[in-house]
C-alpha cells in the first residue's frame, strides 16, 4: 500500500472519527432542548414541549418538587392550594428541613421554599455535586420575563437514601 493511499485513508478516518466526536457531542444538548418535532394531520411540523424524569434521581426529585410546588403557589386561589403546599413539603421535605422553613417563614414573614413573597415565573434546576451521602442541586428562579429579570440562586441539599430535601440555602 502506498504512503499516498494510506495517508488519505488515515485523513478519511480522522474526518470520520472527529465527526462522530462533534455529533456525539451535541446530539445531548439537542436532546435536552425540551421540545419535539411532530406533524400534524396538514403536515406542517409543529414542535411539542416535552418532559421526562426518574425517580431515582435526587435533582429530578428536587425539580419535581419545584415545579409543583410553584404550579401551586401561582394557584393560590385554588381552595385545595394550601393543603397542597402542606403535603408537597411533607413528602418532600425532611422533618428538619420543614422546621427550618417554618422559622423562616416566621421570622422574615416570606415563603421558606421560594425565599420570597411573590412567585417566580420560570424556574431550573442543575446538579452541583454529591458527598458524604447528600446531593447538591442548585434551583434557579426567575422573576419575570424581562431581560433584566431578578434571578434567585437556591442550594438545595437532599438526602441520596431517602432522597429527601434536607436543606435550602440561598446563595448570596
Amino acid at each position: 500500500m502506498s504512503t499516498r493511499v494510506r495517508s488519505r485513508r488515515g485523513l478519511v478516518t480522522a474526518s470520520a472519527l472527529a465527526g462522530a466526536l462533534c455529533l456525539g457531542a451535541v446530539t445531548p444538548a439537542l436532546a435536552g432542548t425540551g421540545t419535539t418535532h411532530t406533524t400534524d394531520g396538514a403536515g406542517r411540523t409543529a414542535s411539542v414541549p416535552t418532559a421526562q424524569g426518574d425517580p431515582r434521581a435526587v435533582t429530578q426529585r428536587v425539580a419535581d418538587f419545584y415545579g409543583a410546588y410553584i404550579d401551586t403557589v401561582w394557584d393560590g386561589e385554588d381552595p385545595a392550594a394550601g393543603a397542597s403546599l402542606k403535603a408537597l413539603k411533607s413528602f418532600y421535605l425532611s422533618a428538619d428541613a420543614r422546621r427550618k422553613v417554618a422559622a423562616y417563614e416566621a421570622r422574615e414573614h416570606a415563603d421558606g421554599i421560594l425565599f420570597a413573597q411573590n412567585v417566580p415565573v420560570k424556574w431550573k434546576v442543575a446538579y452541583t455535586g454529591s458527598g458524604a451521602g447528600q446531593a447538591t442541586s442548585r434551583v434557579t428562579l426567575v422573576w419575570s420575563d424581562r431581560r433584566d429579570a431578578q434571578v434567585t440562586r437556591i442550594d438545595v441539599r437532599s438526602d441520596l437514601k431517602t432522597r429527601k430535601i434536607t436543606d435550602l440555602r440561598l446563595v448570596r
